[in-house]
């Protein structure tokens, strides 16, 4: 069964497309726990020539890399401790606000991850629209705002229980991805933009959790489409 990709469960013993961890894909260690595991839930960082930190969430720029998970305590604590500096045994500049940085581009990247899905027919938005999509069975990916009201959500949840289920973005950013002001309900269909979107949303989630997020979701008044 796929579980509920939300920002309150930070830590899961599966991941949080509710699969477990393919143990037998490449491992990386992170830098701030000391421990080896699979890349999923995992930051590359590499080192630009002026020796500041970069972030590469493609993991596809030259150089030598180093890990870091997705968390923003673990964030804050490699920062704080100097960890960076200390993996790549070099004196490093870090960017400032870092841990706010790496969220500002997981969702950016997400957002362009579904506007791709969109513009290549991959995505919809709209209860009803993504309701057909479901019961069709063709959906990889089930959305929902992080400001959706709950009745809305429930019924969706209820027609598709083993689907993964991203809820990491707010209206207003989730409505970027399909050129208006908000979007409340989405669909991917099964393929590799949607594995990308659950990926990059099992590392957001890991950096907005915390009071500071959670104040802003009971700020936002629920609502649905």
């Amino acid at each position: 069964m796929i579980a509920e990709m939300t920002t309150d469960e930070a830590e899961a013993p599966m991941g949080r497309g509710g699969r477990a961890r393919n143990r037998s894909g490449p491992e990386r260690r992170c830098i701030a726990t000391g421990e080896s595991g699979p890349t999923a839930r995992l930051i590359r960082f590499v080192l630009s020539p002026e020796n500041e930190v970069v972030p590469d969430l493609a993991r596809r720029l030259p150089g030598r890399g180093v890990w870091l998970s997705a968390d923003r305590t673990l964030v804050e604590k490699a920062v704080n401790k100097n960890l960076f500096a200390r993996a790549f045994r070099l004196p490093v500049r870090i960017p400032e606000g870092l841990s706010d940085r790496l969220t500002e581009l997981l969702v950016r990247r997400m957002i362009d991850t579904i506007s791709l899905a969109r513009k290549a027919g991959q995505a919809v938005t709209g209860f009803e629209k993504v309701r057909t999509r479901l019961e069709a069975g063709v959906v990889g990916a089930l959305i929902t705002a992080t400001d959706a009201a709950a009745d809305g959500r429930g019924k969706l949840h209820r027609l598709a229980p083993d689907t993964a289920r991203i809820e990491v973005l707010d209206g207003a950013e989730l409505g970027l991805a399909f050129g208006r002001d908000f979007a409340i309900h989405a669909a991917l269909d099964a393929g590799g933009i949607a594995d990308r979107a659950i990926g990059d949303a099992e590392r957001l989630a890991g950096l907005r959790t915390g009071d500071a997020f959670r104040a802003l979701r009971q700020a936002t008044a629920p609502r649905d489409e």
